[in-house]
C-alpha cells in the first residue's frame, strides 16, 4: 500500500472511529436533515445536561459570499470565553466535566475536525437553536451561536 494510501485509510479510520465515540457510541451522529431527534436522553449523572446528547441540525449554510468570520477576529475568543474551560489538552479529570478526551479545540485543525459536534451542541442556524454546550455559565448569546455556526459552515478559516 502507498503511503499517501495509508494515510488516508488511517484518517478516514480516525474520523469514523471519533464520530462513533462522539455521537454516543452510534452510527449515525445525528447530523443532517433527516434528524429528529429530540436530543433529550434524559439527565446527566449529576442530574445536568444528558451525557451523549446530540441537538440537531442548524441548517447553516455557508452564503456565496462567504463570511468574514475567521479564527483571530471570532473563533479564539468563542473558544477561550466558552469552550476551552473543558475541551483543551490542559484540562483534565473531573475538570474537563465529562468533555471526551478527543475532543479539544486548543487549534484551528481540532475544531475543523469536530465542526458537526460543536455545531449540534452549540449552534444556532435556521432550522435549530442547540444549547447543550456550555454546561454552565458563561454561555454564548443567541448572535454569538449563529456566528459560530456560520463559522463552522465556511470552514472555520
Amino acid at each position: 500500500m502507498r503511503l499517501k494510501d495509508l494515510a488516508l485509510a488511517l484518517a478516514l479510520g480516525l474520523a469514523v472511529a471519533g464520530g462513533a465515540a462522539c455521537s454516543g457510541g452510534g452510527g449515525d451522529d445525528g447530523y443532517g436533515p433527516d434528524d429528529d431527534s429530540s436530543a433529550d436522553d434524559g439527565p446527566g449523572p449529576d442530574g445536568g445536561r444528558p451525557v451523549g446528547s446530540i441537538g440537531k441540525w442548524t441548517g447553516t449554510l455557508c452564503p456565496l459570499e462567504g463570511t468574514e468570520l475567521t479564527y483571530q477576529n471570532f473563533g479564539h475568543a468563542f473558544l477561550e470565553d466558552y469552550c476551552l474551560r473543558c475541551h483543551s489538552e490542559h484540562v483534565l479529570g473531573d475538570a474537563r466535566e465529562g468533555a471526551p478526551i478527543d475532543h479539544n479545540f486548543d487549534t484551528l485543525a481540532e475544531c475543523k475536525l469536530a465542526a458537526n459536534h460543536m455545531d449540534q451542541r452549540a449552534g444556532s442556524g435556521p432550522n435549530a437553536t442547540n444549547e447543550l454546550m456550555p454546561p454552565g455559565d458563561p454561555s454564548p448569546t443567541q448572535e454569538e451561536r449563529e456566528q459560530m455556526s456560520l463559522w463552522l459552515a465556511c470552514g472555520a478559516r
